[in-house]
């Protein structure tokens, strides 16, 4: 197993970090730190009865990506309390607090439409495609900050080579995970859901496009898409679809829920383009979190060298 934890444990079941560390500093206020040690989870039940355990299992082995920047990556805490995932809530902060108890085991992710083997993948199985490689990559947002995030995972290529895509087959529709009962803040959201992305299949290809399932040496947190999500570092956030349950192949281009609901603001493309302007803020500059001042967009990201030949004849303003 790829997860390094006791076998009769799932993704679920494990407590994560900051839980385990509050947990503990309470239990030696108490005077009984060395006893917890010995019995823990009973001492871990009685200072927080009916708390849900989930997440932060460590992920191993990893392999060092080519693909990663040398960039000071964000913290741990930055990349966990400021987030969008509007199906928990508006806020930046709102992931973070409403998504504890989200269920993500079992999961399995339907992988289907023009392929020549569809299958409903488990999360063990997406876990054995492939060695899971660290990749250090930068993530810009549609509302101008950014994040440098060591995210674990493989590229999505691994996984559509096993269904064989067909000759039909042009692009990729992605879905996430909606239960209204799991996610009552979404009925504020102002969008439709589930949530709905998608890529031209040679997006969805190149090396850079990644099926993530962890960060920082650990499982996805819920408020950063467990447990499974893509990363699309050339593209802003919102491409990066989280919580992914449907992949779909097909022959014509998918919606995606922000260009459904605003297509004058919000691309299908979505490239990172700073010479095109949002409609109510400029995409010219940028603010890194925990950063006081500014720095300048790069276009794709600073991923150009990688992917800008996936666009050679487009007018990249037009098709934003």
């Amino acid at each position: 197993m790829l997860i390094t934890r006791k076998p009769e444990l799932t993704i679920a079941d494990v407590t994560p970090k900051s839980v385990y560390f509050n947990r503990r500093e309470l239990l030696r206020a108490m005077g009984i730190a060395g006893v917890a040690l010995a019995g823990g989870k009973i001492l871990s039940n009685l200072a927080f009865p009916g708390k849900t355990a989930f997440a932060a299992a460590k992920l191993d082995p990893l392999v060092k990506s080519p693909f990663s920047t040398t960039e000071k990556q964000n913290s741990y805490d930055d990349v966990t309390h400021y987030n969008n995932f509007y199906e928990f809530g508006t806020d930046k902060r709102d992931p973070a607090k409403n998504s504890q108890h989200f269920r993500t085991s079992p999961w399995t992710i339907s992988v289907e439409g023009e392929v020549a083997k569809p299958h409903k993948f488990t999360m063990d199985e997406i876990l054995k495609l492939a060695p899971l490689e660290e990749r250090i990559y930068r993530h810009r947002c549609v509302e101008a900050w950014s994040i440098v995030v060591p995210w674990i995972g493989f590229s999505f290529n691994t996984l559509a080579k096993i269904v064989q895509p067909t000759a039909k087959a042009q692009y990729v529709a992605l879905q996430s995970y909606y239960d209204l009962g799991q996610m009552p803040e979404s009925k504020y959201a102002g969008i439709d859901f589930p949530y709905v992305e998608g890529l031209r299949l040679d997006e969805a290809m190149h090396p850079l496009a990644m099926l993530c399932v962890g960060m920082y040496g650990e499982t996805l947190p819920n408020q950063d898409g467990a447990p499974v999500r893509i990363i699309l570092p050339w593209k802003y956030g919102f491409k990066s679809i989280k919580s992914i349950v449907k992949i779909r192949f097909q022959e014509k281009q998918p919606p995606s829920t922000w260009n459904r609901l605003a297509s004058n603001e919000y691309g299908f493309y979505s490239n990172v383009n700073p010479t095109v302007d949002h409609p109510r803020w400029s995409q010219a500059s940028e603010r890194r979190l925990g950063e006081i001042f500014r720095r300048k967009t790069l276009m794709f990201n600073g991923y150009g060298d990688q992917v800008a030949s996936l666009y050679n004849g487009m007018d990249l303003k037009k098709n934003y």
